[in-house]
C-alpha cells in the first residue's frame, strides 16, 4: 500500500483487499482493515512531519502538508505523492516502514473492516476501532520519525550546485521555517 503511494502496486493490493469483501471471512475483513490503515499512513505522516519539523520542508511542501491531513484521514494515499516526487529516497522508505507497522498491528489486533473505502469516517464499521486507530497512530509516528531522521541526515549541497540536482531536494534558506518555529 505504501510503496508507490496510489500507483499500480497500491491498486493491486487494494483490489485484492476489496475482492475479499465479495465473500467476507474473518481473514478477508482483517486484510481490508490492514490495507486501508496502511494506506492512510503516508499522507498523515507527511502532514505530521511538516508540522513538527517544518524547516526540513519547502514552503510548498508545508502547504501540501496541510491538505495531506484530510487526504490521509480519507484514505487517499496519493496525498503523499508530492513529497515522494520531491524526495523519493527518503519519503518512500519512511512510508513503507510506517505502513508495515500499521498493517502488522491492525492484523495482530484483529481489526476488521467491511467498507472498501472511507478512512476514519468509517470507524463505526471497524471491528476493534480503538486498536485500529492505535495501529494507524503508531505507523504515522514511525513514518514521521523515519522521514525526519532521513531528511535531517542529508548533507548540504554546495551553493553553486547545478539546477536539477540534489539542490532541488533541499529547501532554499528563504523557504525554511526559522529554527525557533
Amino acid at each position: 500500500m505504501c510503496f508507490d503511494l496510489g500507483g499500480p502496486l497500491n491498486k493491486v493490493a487494494y483490489a485484492f483487499a476489496v475482492g475479499g469483501l465479495a465473500h467476507p471471512t474473518d481473514g478477508s475483513l482483517k486484510v481490508m482493515a490492514a490495507a486501508m490503515a496502511a494506506g492512510m499512513v503516508p499522507p498523515l505522516a507527511m502532514a505530521l512531519a511538516t508540522t513538527v519539523r517544518g524547516r526540513l520542508f519547502t514552503r510548498t511542501e508545508r502547504e501540501n502538508g496541510k491538505a495531506a491531513w484530510f487526504l490521509g484521514a480519507s484514505f487517499i494515499t496519493e496525498g503523499a505523492i508530492p513529497f515522494a516526487a520531491a524526495d523519493p529516497l527518503r519519503v518512500i522508505p519512511a512510508s513503507m516502514a510506517g505502513g508495515a507497522v500499521t498493517g502488522a498491528l491492525s492484523m495482530a489486533f484483529g481489526c476488521t473492516l467491511r467498507a472498501p473505502h472511507g478512512g476514519v469516517f468509517v470507524v463505526p464499521l471497524i471491528g476493534s476501532p480503538l486498536l485500529y486507530l492505535v495501529a494507524i497512530a503508531a505507523g504515522v509516528c514511525v513514518s514521521t520519525l523515519v522521514v525526519v531522521l532521513l531528511k535531517s541526515a542529508r548533507k548540504p549541497t554546495p551553493s553553486g550546485a547545478a539546477e536539477g540536482d540534489a539542490a532541488a531536494a533541499t529547501p532554499a534558506e528563504d523557504e525554511r521555517v526559522p529554527a525557533t518555529a
